[in-house]
């Protein structure tokens, strides 16, 4: 199943790696050196301040949604998959 990050873009749910919040992305430094290393392979998905981050196997997706929206989507696609 896919799931809708923001902008219209569907990440693969099998795919995503984790999802955090914009409180807990900032206050570590060791997101912050991850996020570096994949400077590459970031995409801000939001106009303005993000809210959450997606990371999955290939991209790190900076999204407009909370990580609270997006956990609540994931376990409907999840339910619906059966």
């Amino acid at each position: 199943m896919y799931l809708h990050v923001g902008e219209g873009i569907l990440v693969r749910t099998r795919d995503i790696i984790t999802i955090l919040d914009k409180d807990s992305a900032k206050s570590s430094p060791y997101l912050e050196e991850f996020v570096q290393f994949r400077k590459d392979d970031v995409i801000n998905l939001s106009r303005g301040e993000f809210k959450s981050i997606v990371i999955t196997n290939d991209k790190v997706y900076y999204s407009p949604l909370a990580s609270g929206t997006l956990k609540k989507r994931s376990q409907k696609l999840s339910i619906q998959e059966f």
